[in-house]
């Protein structure tokens, strides 16, 4: 995750850095600090505004430089649009444009003045906490493999360390800026797996990867290749056979639920494949390099479960992920192997290369044996054939349970993480039988993300709602918006999350 960038808050009254931020409303409409600036500079605020036909919308920004009277080198001015009208998302995208103008003046430290009225639903407070979650989201970067970190002329490039977002009641802003700290740090921390180059994250190193949320109380357990034999996951243990670099599978449990641990958990799956060549069915050699990502669906679950953990969430939720490296050899799984998951059912291997689905058939069956969940959700860059269906603009999602279908839309709606409804049918199920055991791992090439959901399918046990969202388009190399300017987005955590908050946390009312 970045490094030096610390967020603060302070009073309205408190001196703002030189570089600074004030917000407009339509019309430009200011707010009671930034209208005191306006004063003290002569009016040069509605001057160069007007000189620039610039009238408040959202996210536009104008910069006025060195403004008479009030100690401010570059003054940056926010378009609100019409103030009341934005949701919480929409301020969180407001503080990716307001970090994004920011950095464009190189300063190491700038004020964000927030003196706005908010709304019924978000009070000026939750304000200047979702900008700052904007900001902390914006921020990232990935340049841990950069050794000349300079600008073009050779000079040193330090960057924004230190952002002070001033509010009427800094306090309350830091407290309800806490959770949502929370979760940026998780989508963060998921964005680094996604980038992280498959010759350092290899299985074993993902897995412990997850150790680092010990420190908020979760407990993890991993299992190595032995303890997989004894369980007969087959399935998943094929797809790793082919890699010099074992397989795992790592367990973490967040029991949040106040006064109810029994309390039945949400469980997380994530394809954990940390390179994927395609095995003996090889990929074509242009850009197999992206494949370092093909374990974005055990990012986004180990990212949740950071964020979930971090801000105390009250639920109990298991994330589980299969960590595995996809390689040919003379050890590989081939087409036409069969191979005996840990459900008992069998697979025909006709192509090495869906070897996701594989995978999250022995955890899928794990996580309910295991844990007896209340419901289980899957992650995964399961198939390209999403992409030719939804593009990177949504994931698609595969659901047995119209209730978990509405409540994920929901969460979608209010994230901004777009899920789209794609159908299970016994169709596509059918597509999945082989003459030579149970089931075979691909239906060909009509219908290929629906049919690998049909495969999944077969592994989810009787009464248990799942939803699988395919990730292909989403987790990496994904469209950039206001507060993701990164390759490997970190998509899914404020999906789930959101998901877990609004439907499934417990009250302390």
């Amino acid at each position: 995750m970045p490094e030096r960038f610390e967020i603060t808050f302070a009073s309205l009254g408190a001196d703002p850095e030189a570089v600074a931020v004030i917000l407009a409303g339509e019309g430009l409409d200011l707010g009671s600090k930034a209208r005191e600036l306006e004063a003290k500079s002569a009016s040069s605020i509605s001057k160069a505004s007007a000189a620039a036909d610039y009238k408040g919308k959202y996210k536009s920004t104008i910069e006025i430089l060195a403004p008479a009277k009030i100690g401010i080198d570059r003054l940056i001015i926010a378009g609100l649009g019409k103030e009341g009208s934005l949701s919480a998302q929409q301020y969180v995208d407001l503080g990716g444009v307001i970090l994004g103008a920011i950095q464009a003046r190189k300063a190491s430290a700038a004020s964000v003045i927030v003196d706005v009225d908010g709304s019924d639903d978000v009070s000026p407070e939750q304000v200047a906490a979702l900008i700052a979650q904007g900001a902390l989201l914006r921020n990232y970067n990935f340049k841990k493999y950069l050794t000349k970190k300079s600008n073009d002329d050779g000079a040193d490039k330090d960057g924004l360390k230190k952002l002070t977002i001033h509010v009427a009641h800094p306090d309350k802003a830091k407290s309800a800026f806490q959770p949502l700290k929370a979760v940026a740090n998780g989508v963060n921390f998921a964005r680094d797996l996604v980038n992280e180059p498959a010759n350092i994250l290899g299985p074993v190193e993902l897995a412990e990867k997850t150790k680092a949320l010990e420190k908020f109380g979760v407990s993890v357990d991993i299992l190595e290749v032995k303890d997989m034999e004894k369980l007969g996951m087959g399935s998943l243990l094929c797809v790793g056979q082919g890699s010099a670099r074992a397989s795992r599978l790592a367990v973490m449990t967040w029991n949040g639920a106040k006064g109810s641990k029994k309390q039945k958990p949400i469980c997380f799956v994530g394809k954990g494949v940390v390179f994927d060549t395609g095995g003996i069915s090889i990929k074509p050699a242009a850009g197999m390099e992206d494949m370092k990502g093909d374990m974005g669906g055990a990012a986004a679950v180990i990212g949740t479960m950071y964020a979930l953990a971090e801000r105390k969430a009250n639920v109990n939720a298991v994330g589980l992920v299969g960590c595995v490296e996809n390689m040919p050899s003379g050890n590989a799984v081939r087409p036409g192997d069969i191979v005996t998951s840990m459900s008992g059912q069998t697979i025909e291997v006709i192509n090495t290369d869906a070897e996701g689905r594989l995978v999250l058939a022995d955890v899928l069956w794990y996580a309910q044996e295991k844990f007896k969940p209340k419901l289980v959700i899957d992650l995964a860059t399961l198939t390209g054939a999403i992409m030719i269906a939804l593009g990177k603009e949504y994931a698609g999602m595969f659901v047995n349970d119209d209730k978990l279908a509405d409540e994920l839309q929901s969460a979608s709606r209010t994230t901004g993480e777009k899920v789209w409804r794609m159908p299970l049918d016994k169709a596509f199920d059918k597509m999945m039988d082989s003459k030579n055991a149970d089931m075979k791992n691909t239906g060909g090439r009509w219908g290929g993300s629906a049919s690998a959901a049909a495969f999944l399918q077969r592994f989810v046990q009787k009464d248990t709602p799942w939803c699988h969202l395919d990730i292909a388009g989403t987790a990496m190399d994904g469209s950039r918006n206001d507060i993701n300017q990164s390759w490997g987005a970190g998509w899914g955590v404020r999906l789930l999350d959101r998901f877990v908050a609004d439907h499934h946390e417990k009250s302390e009312k």
